[in-house]
């Protein structure tokens, strides 16, 4: 066996909060292509195409390795498919193509124990692969327990010997939407349950002596996921393991939504220096996944050969202790000042300095529509609610709900103060220095040679500030997040908004990414009263980002969240455009949760995390949900929509839309 120190983790999951330093797994041979230890971070996918159309498979599969695709996966779900990956394969290798091949198995240990002895990897999900799921709350004894534990020992083992054999790596993947009800019984819907369902199947693979596995701990809410990623970490630590993670968000939906949801969930967890390979679920054509995929990897590769020390006094003045737990969301605690902290949702901050302020149309951008007629601004539900205007003053009336925050110098000279407040460097206050008496904003940097005790003065004086948080560190996220460690042991609950700006020349999708990343991964654990997104390239494109992220971390809710899964062999309707029919009529539904499900794989389990489901169960049927709950099954497709919007009608949560 592969040796492995038992470490001490950092948080309890990674080598180190402060300094980016990946975590070391060991290596597992995935046909030639080695994931693991310190080989790159592998992207892969997965086909949507009908595994029994070799033709259609193998010309998919072949774009996909050329988008940059390392490992493809293709559904089996019965023997018949299973059978079929050597036909596919064979074509594959006549084209040149010698691609490891993934079979995707749920429900059937036969498929499984085929497709072994044919592809170079196998992909299991504990909670359908040996076990059930009714939605059963099943109350068990010890032994009763451990007789369970045993019935699938006993049906799993074969599958394990066969890729002991063959030389097959396998995949315990464990997903949210498809946890066991024994599981569910005991642990609950929880992170804990998820580390619990895999770390069955990886100890009767260590009792065997294979070690040829991958882990991963898939959920459409990112938190769940982070926590569960966190948590398997910890325990496999603890157990003397260090398997590689694969990491991905499923069921993230399309376009810029899916797009963020990803690289919220995957970027948190690879700032943490985990993850061994990645695939980014999108509603999409599986090669579309491949440049978001390689974009967040690639981050890493150069974050690897960056200055590693994060430089300032701010980590000197951190506890050893850590003030927050990263297995279960609590957001920190501060005052409120002006709507801003406490417990009012993170606040939208826009820099506009450098825009045209002579039109009150330009703010259609940030969410309020100007109308001349009335002269009023109409508000959408993604309206941002602070500019940034540095020394650039407006020829017209902003809203009344929206804070102007202009340079320190600038707001001195403003006659008219109502709803205009200052920001200003903590390094500039003097005795002199004017204070609003309502709000006032000083921007610190993680960077700067500063002590934060200097501000322990303004708490207790009362002065009522928001201090806005940026970064020049190559490794931003884990300096900002030590800064919130730092403001803890000195106990200041000042609001935090948290500012990042990227380089002019970063493309406007990478932007969205790293943005997603580096503020996702804060909100992940609670920190942070609001989001500044700094960059000039499209102010349309950075107001939605940032209530895009807000959303994915689900720490304010704007809209309607899809939960659509990416497609695959088993799906029974064209989700790409079932789930562009279904946003086209619902998307004004902000707060409500739907999932869209091609196939019941893990279909009622997403359920639970969505308030409506909309699943297919047959050709040309559909299955609706209420959460969990089935409401009506056999629907034909064609009516299907129509019955959806009479069931959220029906419990009171749709709104016409307007316009």
């Amino acid at each position: 066996m592969e040796q492995f120190s038992n470490q001490k983790l950092k948080g309890g999951y990674c080598n180190d909060l402060n300094n980016y330093s990946r975590f070391l797994t060991r290596e597992v041979n995935v046909g030639g292509i080695i994931m693991g230890g310190n080989n790159p971070i592998r992207v892969q996918s997965m086909t949507t195409t009908d595994t029994m159309n070799t033709l259609a498979t193998v010309e998919q599969t072949i774009r996909m390795v050329e988008a940059g695709c390392e490992y493809v996966r293709i559904t089996a779900p019965s023997i018949k498919e299973a059978e079929n990956l050597a036909e596919i394969k064979k074509q594959l290798k006549l084209r040149g193509y010698d691609v490891p091949l993934i079979a995707d198995i749920h429900f059937t240990p036969n498929a499984a124990e085929l497709a072994a002895r044919i592809v170079e990897k196998v992909r299991v999900n504990p909670g359908n692969y040996a076990d059930k799921k009714k939605f059963e709350e099943i109350e068990y004894t010890a032994s009763a327990y451990e007789a369970e534990l045993e019935r699938i020992r006993k049906k799993f083992t074969p599958l394990v010997k066969i890729c002991k054999e063959y030389g097959t790596a396998m995949r315990i993947g464990t997903n949210h939407g498809s946890l066991s009800d024994r599981i569910m019984s005991h642990y609950g819907d929880t992170p804990e349950g998820m580390v619990e369902s895999a770390m069955e199947f990886i100890r009767i693979c260590e009792a065997e002596s294979f070690h040829n596995l991958v882990i991963s701990m898939k959920a459409s809410n990112t938190q769940i996921m982070v926590q569960a990623y966190r948590l398997l970490v910890q325990t496999m630590v603890k157990e003397n393991m260090n398997y590689p993670l694969h990491l991905g968000v499923t069921e993230a939906g399309d376009g810029e939504d899916g797009r963020i949801k990803s690289a919220v969930g995957i970027g948190t967890l690879l700032e943490d220096g985990l993850g061994d390979t990645i695939r980014v679920s999108l509603t999409e054509e599986p090669e579309a996944e491949i440049p978001v995929a390689r974009a967040l990897v690639d981050r890493y590769v150069r974050r690897s050969t960056e200055s590693k020390k994060v430089e300032s006094k701010i980590l000197n003045d951190q506890s050893e202790n850590v003030h927050y737990s990263p297995f279960n969301y609590t957001r920190r605690k501060t005052n409120s000042v002006l709507n801003i902290g406490g417990a009012i949702p993170p606040v939208v901050c826009i820099d506009i300095s450098g825009e045209n302020l002579k039109d009150p149309y330009m703010l259609t951008s940030l969410g309020y529509n100007y109308s001349a007629l009335l002269d009023k601004y109409n508000l959408s539900d993604q309206a941002a609610d602070i500019v940034f205007l540095g020394d650039n003053l407006p020829s017209f009336t902003l809203p009344g709900n929206l804070k102007q925050v202009y340079n320190y110098k600038t707001w001195l000279e403003i006659e008219d103060k109502e709803n205009c407040y200052p920001i200003f460097n903590a390094k500039e206050i003097d005795v002199n220095h004017v204070w609003d008496e309502h709000l006032n904003f000083i921007e610190i940097s993680t960077n700067d040679d500063l002590e934060l005790s200097n501000l322990k003065n303004y708490q207790t004086e009362g002065k009522n500030i928001v201090l806005v948080l940026s970064t020049e560190s190559s490794h931003g996220m884990a300096a900002q997040r030590a800064f919130f460690l730092a403001l803890e042991n000195h106990q200041l609950d000042f609001p935090v908004i948290i500012k990042r700006t990227y380089q002019s020349d970063l493309l406007l999708e990478n932007v969205k990414l790293y943005a997603s990343t580096d503020f996702g991964a804060l909100f992940t654990d609670g920190f942070g009263d609001g989001i500044w997104l700094s960059n000039p390239q499209n102010i349309v494109e950075i107001n939605s980002t940032c209530f895009g992220i807000l959303q994915a971390t689900r720490t304010r809710i704007s809209k309607t969240e899809y939960i659509s899964c990416p497609s695959c062999g088993r799906t029974l309707f064209d989700l790409q455009e079932t789930t562009q029919m279904i946003r086209s009529r619902t998307d004004h539904l902000k707060g409500v949760k739907i999932g869209i499900m091609g196939c019941i794989v893990n279909g009622p389990g997403e359920m639970a995390d969505a308030d409506y489901g909309y699943v297919g169960t047959g050709p040309d049927k559909i299955t609706l949900y209420r959460g969990k709950e089935v409401v009506k099954k056999s629907v034909h497709s064609s009516n299907a929509l129509d019955e959806l919007i009479d069931l959220i009608k029906e419990d009171g949560n749709w709104v016409e839309k307007l316009g």
